[in-house]
């Protein structure tokens, strides 16, 4: 299929107006039964290890664990770059059908800025906190699309997307309070966005495309089904970082589709800058910070 035909009029203009929409099917379910297959062994290895385990090129944890996990009870929530340790995802993120539902949304050139893993395990407590991904990598512009491919169906029920339509067509929402740097938004914007968020669902092998500027976060996971999301960043090749990436990987930049660009398009105004973090994840930071920030 074209990049020009895998979204339609009426998605592309959703994106423009809402900033998100879903593309149905974008990846075969075949891909998805081997990309679970290589997670369920991800999951299988982090029993032997008893807090966040791995590296990655900046020395953090690759392999992030939330509070409980036990050799019996395995609670693996994050996975930091996948693209480096697998063929599978490396494929899929620089060659496969994510890349092709790019092109209508931010241009013929396109590159790479990172990925990871989220997952909510049945019955967990892991939630996120409301934020825009532009406030974790800002760039000099806004071109900036966050695609997060279904790796299980995606319910109301289980922690499901939530995000706040038209956000991305105002201001950049502070993430620092009382000078912390607490990776989400105030109290107050945070009801304000409870009031206006809608829960984005769907079936594994779906594709949220969604505007780095866009609020949004979840809810915990308290069903017995699990919800796992594969998680990439790209930008249109004129856009550039302003500082170091948040999760520094060897394929930063790399073009995915058209060609590199010499000059960075810039936007006016003025950018908040994130806290540099080598945390295992943003849920440590956005769970230790906020403590801080409530002090």
């Amino acid at each position: 299929m074209s990049p020009d035909n895998v979204l339609s009029k009426l998605q592309i203009e959703q994106f423009k107006r809402d900033g998100f929409c879903v593309a149905t099917d974008a990846v075969a379910t075949i891909e998805i039964d081997q990309l679970n297959e290589e997670l369920k062994a991800w999951v299988e290895e982090s029993r032997q290890y008893p807090s966040a385990f791995g590296e990655t090129s900046d020395k953090r944890p690759r392999f992030d664990v939330e509070q409980g996990h036990t050799i019996d009870n395995p609670r693996l929530r994050r996975i930091n770059n996948p693209t480096e340790i697998s063929d599978r995802y490396y494929q899929l993120t620089f060659r496969g059908a994510l890349v092709d539902t790019l092109v209508p949304l931010l241009g013929p050139n396109i590159k790479f800025l990172h990925s990871k893993i989220n997952l909510k395990p049945g019955n967990t407590d892991t939630r996120v906190g409301y934020h825009q991904d532009f406030s974790y990598v800002p760039h000099t512009n806004p071109d900036v699309v966050t695609a997060l491919l279904m790796l299980d169906d995606m319910t109301q029920d289980n922690g499901a997307l939530l995000v706040v339509p038209g956000s991305h067509r105002g201001e950049q929402k502070p993430l620092w309070q009382k000078g912390i740097f607490t990776g989400e938004v105030s109290a107050e914007v945070a009801a304000e966005c409870e009031r206006l968020a809608v829960a984005v669902t769907g079936r594994a092998g779906d594709v949220c495309l969604m505007h780095a500027e866009l609020l949004h976060g979840s809810k915990p996971n308290h069903s017995p089904m699990p919800r796992g999301l594969y998680i990439c960043m790209y930008s249109a090749a004129d856009a550039f970082l302003l500082q170091p990436n948040s999760l520094p990987n060897r394929f930063e930049g790399q073009i995915v589709h058209g060609r590199k660009s010499r000059r960075a398009r810039l936007r006016g105004g003025l950018v908040d800058l994130p806290e540099t973090s080598h945390r295992a994840s943003f849920f440590q930071l956005q769970t230790e910070n906020k403590r801080k920030s409530q002090k």
